[in-house]
């Protein structure tokens, strides 16, 4: 990480916001699908994609909250085209019936967001009967993501535009459990930590992007697929644990990244003519950075794909 105030070699510093890291970037003509875009740096991302001319699919589980965002953009910037869809990861059948209706809408797909996430929980088990973090952080979102590559691939085919899947993890990936994820473990409740299941659930993200950087790179697809650190924000991820989350709101506003800086990243590698043709990498404030070393594993990453797609297809 590079000191609050000082640039990396992208020429941008964690204290660079979304707007800054994208100014004279012209996205008019794509499509992009943020998850988690009602609120946080899923808000911001949204808003500032949108400022600079995409057409945003905000994909939230609440859809009230989501068209209250989308009200707030439109008399920010009343030309922007934006959509709200449902959109709920911890649930399979949720995740099917968004892209089934994404699908129906005959759009194209050229920036696929992965940002919706929950910390920290409590145990408790999805729908699907998967531990809720593991579901949500990174089940819902590979499956997503499957379901959604053909329309990608069709889109930069089409538009002879590179496409590109953003995946918001977080450096408490170094923080999951020993051996990094416990596969014959996922749903045990009895050896559950939350901050090492959410660790798990983040670096299940970064394997993600990985192993699907080797499978796009091996078909020659024009599409590329990076993960990152947005750094440490005040949001409301930290709803489960209100100590840290007192803790947090006292020391955020001196020690912590505010929602415009937290966002930057993301729209960096999401919209920056310097990303084009970068694959497989992660990201910190808007910078290269390195990921911990379960993340290099290139044999965990397909075991985790090949994992994750056994609790995926269709029982």
């Amino acid at each position: 990480m590079w000191p609050f105030g000082w640039k990396g070699p992208s020429g941008f510093s964690p204290r660079s916001t979304a707007e800054q890291v994208t100014e004279g970037i012209d996205a008019t003509g794509l499509t992009a699908i943020v998850t988690g875009a009602s609120s946080g740096i899923g808000t911001e991302t949204s808003r500032v994609l949108a400022l600079r001319g995409a057409h945003v699919v905000m994909a939230v589980r609440n859809v009230d909250s989501g068209k209250k965002v989308k009200e707030e953009i439109l008399k920010e910037i009343p030309n922007a085209k934006i959509d709200v869809m449902q959109l709920d990861l911890s649930s399979m059948e949720s995740v099917r019936k968004f892209v089934s209706e994404f699908i129906s809408l005959g759009l194209p797909l050229n920036l696929l967001i992965n940002n919706a996430g929950i910390m920290a929980a409590p145990f408790m088990l999805s729908q699907d009967n998967i531990e809720m973090q593991f579901a949500t952080n990174h089940v819902g979102h590979f499956l997503l993501t499957e379901l959604l590559l053909d329309t990608m691939k069709k889109s930069a085919s089409e538009s002879n535009r590179e496409g590109r899947i953003v995946i918001i993890s977080s450096d408490a990936h170094h923080f999951t459990y020993r051996g990094g994820i416990r596969f014959d473990k996922i749903n045990d409740e009895s050896g559950y930590n939350s901050i090492q299941a959410y660790g798990q659930s983040k670096l299940a993200n970064v394997l993600h992007a990985n192993e699907l950087t080797r499978r796009l790179k091996e078909e020659g697809v024009d599409i590329t697929a990076n993960s990152l650190h947005p750094g440490s924000i005040m949001t409301n991820l930290l709803r489960f644990h209100s100590v840290i989350n007192s803790f947090v709101s006292m020391v955020g506003r001196f020690a912590l990244k505010n929602v415009q800086q937290g966002a930057a990243t993301t729209c960096y590698v999401a919209l920056h003519p310097h990303v084009k043709g970068v694959s497989g990498e992660y990201f910190m404030d808007s910078n290269l950075s390195k990921a911990g070393s379960y993340a290099a594993d290139v044999e965990l990453a397909k075991k985790l794909w090949d994992f994750t797609s056994s609790l995926t297809s269709p029982k």
